[in-house]
């Protein structure tokens, strides 16, 4: 999950320098970049975390409405990682038609969810 996370946090500010990046060097540079740890880091951790959890889920049979809430935020947290695919393929093919000001946006939305998650397996509010 660590791995995961740590993914989502950085892809996006990778789209930052990427989006303010004018020089045909860095362009390439940003595109390794973000396949690499899109490829690399990211979608092992996501696949990883999601396998664990539903092992997890199954050996130990937690219920509550709190894991159904948790649940739904890793929904939310899987499409922002497809999110990412999209994007990172916009800048793949220079396609990309947004600003840097929206990819520093779209860095904070994993904080989002990573505090809420924590926070339903941690205190299990319901």
């Amino acid at each position: 999950m660590v791995t995961w996370f740590a993914g989502l946090f950085y892809l996006p500010r990778l789209f930052v320098y990427h989006a303010q990046a004018t020089d045909p060097v860095s362009i390439e540079r940003f595109k390794v970049m973000e396949w690499k740890l899109y490829y690399g880091i990211m979608t092992p951790g996501a696949i990883a975390t999601v396998a664990l959890g539903i092992w997890l889920w199954l050996g130990y049979g937690f219920s509550g409405s709190w894991l159904y809430a948790k649940l739904g935020i890793t929904a939310l947290v899987i499409a922002h990682h497809v999110w990412c695919f999209v994007a990172m393929r916009a800048f793949q093919d220079d396609a990309n038609e947004r600003s840097h000001v929206f990819y520093r946006w779209m860095n904070e939305v994993p904080v989002l969810y990573l505090v809420a998650i924590v926070i339903l397996v941690v205190v299990k509010p319901f």
